[in-house]
């Protein structure tokens, strides 16, 4: 009896080893180059507010996922945002507008949440290969009717590179 005990014992150390190496290699495997989000002053997103974030590439041979991310409250009264983002490389500036559904026609939210708050991981661009290494920065400003934008708790941009 001892013996299949300390069988067993063997195998469950084993067992945890293996999967302590693999997620230390997957761990490993990540790239993200910037992950900021920044809080919007008493929930109320001005066309002045922008959020900007600076980011450095090293590689520019790799592609990219760049995804801007969003935070609201269940009292946010659209089910929709639009936002203009400003990409700036040192030398020009590309704006593009996006527009993202954020609830489905029945009023049911489509990020993730608990309570009364909204998480939104949302596509910018992916497979992106940036023209040139060297220093970037992203700028959202939203882009609704509504000024100030009420019950938008935070913004960000996320990038995640290396693929």
């Amino acid at each position: 009896m001892a013996q299949i005990i300390n069988l067993l014992q063997r195998k469950r150390l084993i067992l945890s080893g293996c999967l302590l190496l693999v997620i230390t290699f997957f761990s490993g495997c990540t790239s993200g180059v910037v992950d900021s989000n920044l809080e919007i002053a008493d929930r109320r997103w001005t066309y002045r507010n922008h959020i900007t974030t600076p980011f450095e590439i090293k590689d520019n041979t790799k592609a990219y996922n760049i995804y801007f991310k969003l935070r609201h409250t269940a009292d946010y009264k659209y089910s929709n945002i639009f936002i203009l983002v400003h990409f700036k490389d040192g030398k020009s500036v590309s704006t593009k507008r996006y527009q993202y559904k954020l609830a489905k026609n029945d009023g049911e939210w489509l990020g993730s949440g608990s309570g009364n708050i909204f998480n939104y991981t949302l596509p910018l661009l992916t497979n992106y290969h940036f023209p040139h290494t060297g220093k970037f920065s992203i700028e959202i400003e939203q882009n609704m009717r509504d000024n100030p934008l009420l019950e938008v708790s935070d913004a960000g941009i996320r990038i995640d590179g290396g693929i």
